[in-house]
């Protein structure tokens, strides 16, 4: 799952396929395997022998529960392709794999529409402004509406969809789709696996609906420019070039998505799709510079610092996935700038320790092959061994131009239960264990209960943590008894209040003294706790400034009223009474705390 420079940066695309459970995600996936050529056999969800859900949990229940990265040619276009689990205890997959990806294919169910994990999805997307392409699925089912779906989109998703292609039919009528821009019928022949596709005029019976859908689409395509609209309004129609590259400016905009239509298990319409992504969908370069802050930064303009997409400028890339392995973990990286070359020493700023890239590999699912040259290019997604002290969201950058990325924010577990092993000479064993999990995992939490002096683990629902107890007893033969399970629960606040803490006293003759006034309110933000400021830039230097909000974010992770941890809340600095040389880290602390 990697690209050298070797690849112009202009024709990669790095995409994930997301959807609700169960709406052909990874039935998608392989037929894109198989007709870019990557694969030769394509496997059946049921079967439990799709390339991408290789893990036997995965084949045993028919569903997604890892990302899986793989990548392929179509045309003259590298595609680095990601498909995410569609279930809700798994949602960090999702959120991690949009964190890095340039653009995303949402798959709908022609039949049950939009979903709740639709919903989440899409939500995640514009969480991190991933432009993205729709492909309206199983139109051969019983109960399918086209037209249902689309409006559902827009009604709960806020979407903009523009259908690209229409279907002939649906349920037990349908024969194949119409590509509204040319004017043409496909029919994908289901002998040859969908490979032959015969295009012809459209038929008698569809010509009314393809003049409508595709005045419409005209229509939303002229108004995005006026000299198109001067085009459409002089001809009543528009140049097929001028359609294409005005949809794909408002895709790259976030401002319409390009829908498709068919049926991945019988064949039909995955090609279009494909031509979709290459057409529609964003290289990294279309992206804007990546933002980071300067860890070494003395004054506030020096603070934030971008990088290009561009070999020449210093290396940035980003940890977003670990995947524990027997003899070395596997970094997954995504590479923003600069060059990613094996043998090198690199800064992970968060923890200022040099971490070395001792092996660059090229992931296909669970396949992994050493890349050809020693090196990735910006907008290269590649496998990394060596880095002993990261964890997922970390940045890895050059030593000499530090930056700090946006980290990845994951969801709170939501339940937990009480584990224990079977003998008690399995006790370390487990904990050894357990940490491994919270390493690849973002989303499972192990502690000991200071009360019970029981090992309690936590996850996003009982079948994430069914999934992990599985794995526990076949990647590391622990047999463990599990409890009932537990809700997490959460404290909040519901309307705004401010604190103020006062710090003074003298020590040996020493003054420490510091005042500050923090104001607290419900926030729905990225973290669970957010933590502003409303100070002026000069009224503190910035490491001191870097002091406070700390230690607001420490005294608010401390937890609420009843003890339980706090989330949906926002932290305030209103004013701080601030004497230098006197006020100390200790009296910074302490005064916080109070107000808190």
């Amino acid at each position: 799952m990697a690209t050298t420079i070797a690849t112009p940066i202009e024709k990669i695309r790095n995409i994930g396929i997301v959807a609700h459970i169960d709406a052909g995600k990874t039935t998608t996936t392989e037929r894109i395997l198989y007709y870019t050529g990557e694969s030769h056999r394509m496997g059946n969800v049921d079967d439990g022998t799709t390339t991408t859900d290789f893990d036997p949990e995965e084949a045993q229940r028919g569903i997604t529960i890892y990302s899986a990265a793989i990548s392929c040619r179509w045309k003259d276009v590298f595609i680095n392709l990601i498909d995410t689990p569609g279930h809700v205890d798994f949602t960090a997959e999702v959120e991690r794999s949009l964190r890095v990806l340039d653009g995303a294919c949402v798959v709908f169910s022609a039949v049950e529409g939009v979903e709740a994990q639709s919903e989440t999805v899409w939500r995640q997307a514009n969480k991190y402004n991933v432009p993205r392409i729709c492909f309206i699925n199983k139109m051969d089912r019983i109960g399918a509406s086209f037209e249902r779906v689309l409006q559902q989109m827009e009604r709960r998703l806020n979407a903009v969809p523009l259908p690209l292609f229409i279907p002939m039919g649906a349920s037990t009528t349908f024969k194949g789709i119409i590509d509204l821009i040319q004017r043409k019928a496909m029919y994908f022949d289901e002998a040859s696996l969908g490979k032959k596709i015969e295009i012809t005029d459209v038929p008698e019976e569809f010509k009314d609906a393809v003049d409508e859908w595709r005045g419409k689409l005209i229509e939303s395509v002229a108004v995005l420019d006026d000299s198109a609209m001067e085009m459409y309004l002089t001809d009543g129609d528009l140049p097929v070039d001028v359609i294409h590259s005005l949809l794909r400016k408002a895709t790259l905009a976030g401002k319409v998505q390009p829908t498709f239509c068919g049926t991945s298990l019988h064949y039909c319409g995955v090609q279009p799709l494909l031509d979709g992504v290459v057409e529609f969908l964003p290289s990294p370069l279309d992206r804007p510079p990546v933002e980071g802050e300067n860890p070494t930064a003395r004054k506030q303009t020096e603070l934030r610092v971008t990088r290009k997409p561009d070999p020449e400028e210093p290396f940035a890339g980003l940890v977003f996935k670990i995947q524990a392995d027997k003899h070395a973990d596997l970094c997954w990286v995504r590479v923003y700038s600069g060059v990613l070359k094996s043998g090198s020493r690199l800064l992970n700023p968060r923890t200022g320790k040099k971490e070395l890239i001792s092996q660059l590999w090229h992931i296909q699912a669970d396949a992994r092959e050493k890349i050809e040259t020693d090196f990735v290019g910006p907008g290269g997604i590649a496998g990394v061994v060596g880095p002993k002290e990261v964890v997922t969201g970390d940045t890895l950058c050059d030593q000499k131009h530090g930056i700090l990325l946006e980290s990845i924010v994951f969801p709170e577990t939501v339940i937990s239960v009480a584990v224990e092993p079977e003998t008690s000479d399995d006790r370390k064993k487990l904990e050894e264990a357990l940490a491994r999990l919270a390493k690849q995992d973002p989303t499972f939490r192990a502690k000991v209960s200071e009360e019970t002096g029981q090992t309690i683990i936590s996850g996003m629902g009982e079948l994430h943590l069914e999934v992990l107890q599985k794995r526990l007893q076949r990647d590391f033969n622990l047999n463990v008894k599990v409890h009932k399970p537990r809700v997490s629960y959460r404290e909040t606040v519901r309307s705004a209040a401010t604190g103020e803490g006062e710090f003074h006293r003298a020590v040996q003759g020493v003054v420490q003294r510091f005042g500050v006034k923090v104001r607290v309110e419900p926030f729905e933000g990225k973290e669970p706790i957010s933590v502003a400021s409303e100070l002026k830039h000069d009224a503190l230097p910035l490491d001191v400034t870097k002091i406070v909000s700390q230690a607001v974010l420490e005294a608010a992770q401390a937890g609420g009223v009843v003890g339980y941890p706090l989330m949906h809340v926002k932290f305030t600095v209103v004013s701080v009474d601030y004497v230098p040389g006197e006020s100390t880290e200790e009296a910074i602390r302490t005064a916080v705390s109070q107000a808190v």
